[in-house]
């Protein structure tokens, strides 16, 4: 449809609008100003190129930003991930401080076309999602997600409806990250996320919020996040008390929600929170409990130490919220509250820094928790945690077949589970990465008491849970596995797809195969359950729909081996397997 305004013909289509923003070129600008300008110069030039490439323009230039359009939403999103990479390459040979990365936000929607440019809602909802993306990320509307997230293989992330400066409505809002790996393990937001999840425990319940890292230098963030992961770690050791996961407590860090708030969001009792300040040789830790009823601060310490006494605070920490939520605690659950302290302060330091990385999933943040966790093994080689965490990211590389060698990443992490367990028998962390290495090398009957011997170290331990459900569902034992998957979502609200996976594969090994698609349906990434849900289809004799599936499916997954995928598939009875590749069969694979 074309009109004419003040003699200016406008045309009014539907497309794909992208708008990406350089992250701090102001301050990129005031240090090296003619530098910074010729680079990003010769980076838009290439940008144009590849955005041809994916059949759209680059319709406006905009100091340090582009927008432009495209025919469909599955072009602008693969051309929002190139764009990050090309970035990426061309910052290679740059000092850290001065590479250009940029932000950027996609929307769908009809926009208004003159020969002046783009214009409309639709457009600043692109500009608007800019604004608030992460640095290196692409920020997608719903409307975009619908459209690509069963044809692409990246990975989407549910942040919520976002509120966008002066955009009258919310616009539920995904994060697109490259690897499909990091979005499956990330803790998430769901659309349709049902409240029976979120009754309240009978025992006393606590979320520990992130703790804010105030002044100093912003790279130290990871202390603050460290400190408080063993805080929550310290305190899920207790079977009396119930303690929200890293995962769901971790998706407060950047929101400034009122401890009631967060807590109703959680269904918690008490909420804990903190902030870090560090120097040279001192660190300040400010703590408190808030009794979410009353909205009562019930315990609140500050400690001014030397930074040698991290660990008598982290005690402390954790004794003074026991304490203050009135549990009665065995005196042999108080023992094993103490975790082996490492000899060298630097090598704790170099495991907190691997925290930091570890939990984003990527293949690069994996292999840099890599090398800090070696780091604290080389400075202190009795340090049991840090062997353990170790063995996690190799683990990790096997799953996600990131390792050049992955037969050499599985016996290694079984190696230094093995000495995590030798060096601390009591850091459930060991045994769960012992677990995981026996189910893949098919050995069942130790996976499953390895994950025994983990929970009972650490009950509150949500991704142990799920791990555990998955082996006993590779062993046979379908309905207990379901027990520790819902156990795991109740800890761990905003859990990642992975604990859908892993409840999809218990339904389908009893024939529950509507209950299947129902889960399965749930993941904000589509395309990794898409070869459990054409089974399911096909074994409920809706074979166009199994079909229609698996043709996406070869879309996204254009190398799937169905006779490799049945020799890495660790059940422990031949039926299962078989049953699985009967419905995959059925569907057409």
């Amino acid at each position: 449809m074309s009109t004419i305004i003040s003699d200016i013909p406008i045309t009014q289509r539907l497309g794909a609008v992208l708008f990406a923003d350089v992250v701090g070129y102001s301050r990129l600008m005031s240090e090296n100003e003619l530098d910074t300008y010729n680079e990003l110069k010769k980076l838009i030039s290439l940008l144009e190129v590849s955005c041809a490439k994916y059949n759209g323009r680059v319709v406006e230039v905009r100091g340090d930003g582009i927008l432009a359009l495209f025919e469909t939403a599955t072009s602008a999103v693969e051309f929002g991930v190139e764009l990050h990479q090309i970035a990426s390459d061309q910052n290679k040979s740059r000092a850290q401080d001065q590479r250009i990365k940029f932000r950027a936000g996609i929307h769908l929607g009809e926009i208004l076309i003159d020969e002046r440019g783009i214009h409309g809602d639709n457009v600043n909802i692109a500009a608007r999602l800019q604004e608030i993306a992460e640095p290196e990320r692409v920020y997608v509307s719903s409307a975009v997600y619908d459209q690509v997230c069963n044809r692409l293989r990246f990975g989407y992330e549910f942040l919520g409806p976002k509120q966008l400066k002066n955009i009258m409505n919310p616009v539920s809002t995904y994060c697109v990250r490259s690897e499909v790996a990091g979005a499956t393990m990330a803790g998430t937001m769901r659309p349709d996320l049902k409240g029976d999840i979120f009754e309240r425990p009978d025992t006393p319940s606590v979320a520990v919020l992130p703790f804010s890292s105030s002044g100093g230098d912003e790279s130290d963030s990871w202390i603050a996040e460290g400190l408080t992961d063993d805080v929550i770690m310290n305190l899920s050791k207790f079977r009396n008390l119930f303690i929200i996961a890293r995962n769901s407590s971790f998706f407060f860090r950047t929101q400034s929600m009122p401890p009631k708030e967060a807590a109703q969001k959680l269904n918690v009792r008490y909420v804990a929170r903190g902030s870090v300040r560090r120097s040279t040789s001192r660190i300040r830790i400010s703590a408190e409990l808030i009794d979410a009823n009353t909205e009562r601060t019930i315990w609140g310490e500050r400690f001014d130490r030397k930074i040698d006494d991290i660990f008598d605070i982290l005690d402390e920490v954790t004794e003074c919220i026991v304490a203050a939520t009135a549990v009665m605690i065995e005196s042999h659950e108080k023992q094993r509250m103490i975790q082996a302290i490492p000899n060298d302060l630097e090598a704790y330091g170099s495991v907190l820094q691997g925290q930091h990385h570890i939990f984003k999933y990527t293949r690069n943040d994996n292999r840099k928790a890599q090398n800090f966790y070696q780091s604290a093994l080389e400075r202190d080689e009795g340090y049991a945690r840090a062997a353990a965490a170790l063995s996690r990211t190799l683990n990790i590389d096997w799953r996600y077949s990131w390792a050049e060698e992955p037969s050499q990443a599985l016996e290694k992490a079984l190696i230094l589970a093995q000495r995590a367990i030798e060096l601390d028998p009591t850091d459930a962390r060991g045994f769960g990465e012992l677990g995981y290495v026996h189910l893949y090398r098919k050995e069942h009957d130790a996976a499953i008491q390895s994950y025994q011997r983990a929970l009972a170290l650490n009950p509150n331990d949500a991704d142990m849970h799920s791990d555990f459900a998955d082996a006993l569902a590779h062993s046979g034992d379908n309905e207990t596995a379901i027990t520790h998957i819902q156990q795991a979502m109740r800890l761990n609200p905003y859990f990642p797809d992975q604990y859908l996976w892993h409840l999809g594969g218990a339904y389908y090994n009893l024939r529950r195969y509507e209950d299947v698609i129902e889960t399965v349906n749930k993941m904000n990434n589509p395309t990794e359950g898409q070869r459990m849900l054409a089974a399911s289809y096909a074994q409920l004799g809706q074979t166009d729909m199994a079909r229609l599936i698996r043709e996406k499916h070869r879309e996204a997954h254009p190398n799937f081996s169905l006779a490799r995928w049945t020799t890495v598939q660790p059940d422990r009875l031949e039926e299962d397997t078989q049953h699985f590749v009967e419905g995959l069969k059925k569907a057409g694979f």
